[in-house]
């Protein structure tokens, strides 16, 4: 596809849609309508229907005068670490490395002139590596960047320099530490040491106190990324790290390029179903009138149809799995390519990793309370009934996160607060969510205590009524943990089906029948926790969620 006069061709809202996204981004995540107008050199109004097509795409969401990047923004950083599918094919090498040398171990690949993360396999310590998937470094700070840079050409070099005098501070890395700027000095003779030897260190340029070492993985076609192993000073020199690490990291990479190799010898997968682009475009333009920008969304869906099955597609690919025509998904890729976003190569189309910069990094450490808390509030403006999520932690419950409503009588519960799971609407979603041997082997050693009259303390009885909630998908809780307290719970699950959380509503007994409240509450109950499942299997794709 020529891409010699983009302007031409260009896709405006797409392009002005891109950089409302970006700016928002950069802002971590928050920015009100004005500061975006600022940022953007965007009139108000172009600004505002922007903001209402990223909203109706549940991209952003309204906060008062702030748009907030939501979870379903992930998806489009999802397509790039999916079509390049090196978190897939090299993260469990990785993961096993970072076990093996109980260390953190990250993965990154150029991105222009820096080196952008695309799987961490982080330690839990009280000093760790602070960077997430989605993060872009200046290639000057760290031990990949000097790896990366020795394939550098004289163009790159000369964006390098000028980058430099333009941003001498690395404003234009959110994620730089302070003091970062300094690794500057020596980038060049650092880069012609990883020439030398094949690795690089990193003796505390990013940070003070972290070291690493690095090398490079060669992939088919000139493809490269970078992986390294971080660890602290008060492990570590940089001296003792490389000597300790060094060969088995040099086994590591051996392997993640055997893998690479042997997957690019079998590519070629089936081709995933249509994703449905062009009818949720014609839909939300139906609903939002003039307010929606089609050539917008049209434009993204076209980003977040890459993945692993087609990594390098046709534009006919593109426009089978989109449903759009052929020309404008074709002018879609002449934007997104001009922009950044996509490259060519022998008619084939690939996402570029500056991707991730539309929305990814920001919300890379996002835990599943934070994606539950807007489902919950919507749910309690719904029903308005208090609403709240639990983890189990051994044999309770543990409030995670909790949206009280407003009335004279109240249940008053904070996160953190604890009870005991047998007599829970929650407790029982989670203990039915069970493998059948880790449930049976939970109630053999509980202490069934009655804590009202109702409180169920048989084994027998409490072991049928699991089966019959596993079996009917929630549970409900008739003044078993307090007197007058009804509550109606429903199970949250991750990727994989496990049950990893619960949702509830609760409210005084009295008001209402339980038929009554079942009917009233239950569905959109279970509406809540599909869309905190949809939000948490987008964000749980390439990076771990914390369930508490």
């Amino acid at each position: 596809m020529p891409v010699s006069d983009p302007a031409a061709e260009a896709v405006g809202p797409l392009v002005r849609g891109l950089a409302v996204l970006r700016a928002v981004t950069a802002a971590g995540g928050r920015r009100s309508a004005g500061d975006l107008v600022r940022d953007t050199g965007l009139a108000r109004s172009t600004v505002d229907r922007v903001l209402s097509t990223l909203e109706r795409l549940e991209y952003v969401r309204i906060d008062g005068r702030d748009a907030v990047l939501a979870p379903p923004v992930m998806e489009l950083g999802n397509a790039y670490l999916a079509a390049s599918r090196l978190p897939a094919l090299l993260g469990p090498a990785a993961d096993r490395l970072a076990d093996a040398l109980d260390e953190s171990v990250s993965i990154a690949v150029p991105d222009g002139d820096g080196a952008r993360f695309v799987h961490q396999a982080p330690r839990r310590r009280a000093m760790s590596v602070a960077f997430g998937v989605g993060d872009l470094l200046p290639a000057e700070c760290g031990a990949m960047g000097a790896l990366l840079a020795v394939d550098w050409t004289e163009a790159d070099w000369a964006r390098w320099r000028e980058r430099r005098a333009a941003d001498p501070d690395l404003r234009g890395f959110p994620v730089a530490p302070p003091g970062a700027a300094g690794a500057a000095a020596s980038f060049t003779e650092r880069v012609a040491a990883a020439r030398r030897t094949g690795w690089a260190l990193d003796d505390q340029l990013i940070e003070p106190g972290l070291v690493a070492l690095a090398l490079p993985v060669r992939g088919p076609a000139g493809r490269a990324c970078a992986v390294s192993v971080v660890s602290h000073t008060s492990r570590h020199t940089a001296g003792s790290l490389r000597d300790a690490m060094l060969p088995r990291l040099r086994e590591t990479v051996a392997e993640m390029e055997r893998i690479w190799a042997e997957d690019e010898a079998r590519s070629g997968g089936a081709e995933r179903e249509p994703t449905g682009t062009a009818e949720r475009a014609r839909e939300s333009k139906l609903a939002l009138g003039p307010e929606f920008l089609q050539s917008l969304a049209r434009g993204l869906g076209v980003l977040a149809a890459f993945d692993g099955h087609r990594p390098e597609p046709t534009l006919a690919v593109l426009a089978q799995a989109t449903g759009l025509p052929r020309a404008t998904v074709r002018r879609c890729l002449l934007t997104l390519a001009h922009l950044g976003y996509v490259t060519v190569r022998d008619g084939r189309f690939r996402p570029a990793p500056r991707v991730l910069d539309l929305g990814f990094a920001p919300l890379n450490g996002l835990t599943l309370p934070r994606i539950a808390r807007p489902h919950l509030a919507r749910l309690v403006d719904r029903v308005r009934d208090s609403a709240s999520m639990a983890v189990l932690d051994g044999d309770d419950i543990r409030y995670v996160a909790r949206v009280p409503t407003v009335r004279i009588m109240s249940v008053e519960i904070t996160v953190g607060t604890r009870f005991p799971a047998y007599a829970t609407s929650m407790g029982r979603a989670l203990l039915a969510g069970l493998p059948e041997p880790e449930r049976a082997g939970r109630l053999a050693r509980a202490e069934l205590r009655p804590l009202t009259r109702r409180t169920v303390t048989s084994p027998e009885r409490l072991a049928a009524l699991l089966d019959r909630i596993a079996h009917d998908g929630y549970a409900l809780v008739e003044e078993e943990l307090e007197e007058g307290l009804r509550s109606i719970a429903v199970p949250v699950r991750d990727r994989d089906g496990r049950v990893v959380a619960a949702v509830n509503v609760s409210s005084h007994a009295g008001r209402r029948s339980a038929e009554e409240a079942l009917a009233a509450v239950l569905p959109p109950l279970r509406e809540a926790a599909v869309a905190i499942e949809r939000d948490l299997h987008v964000a749980g794709r390439f990076v771990r969620v914390p369930v508490g």
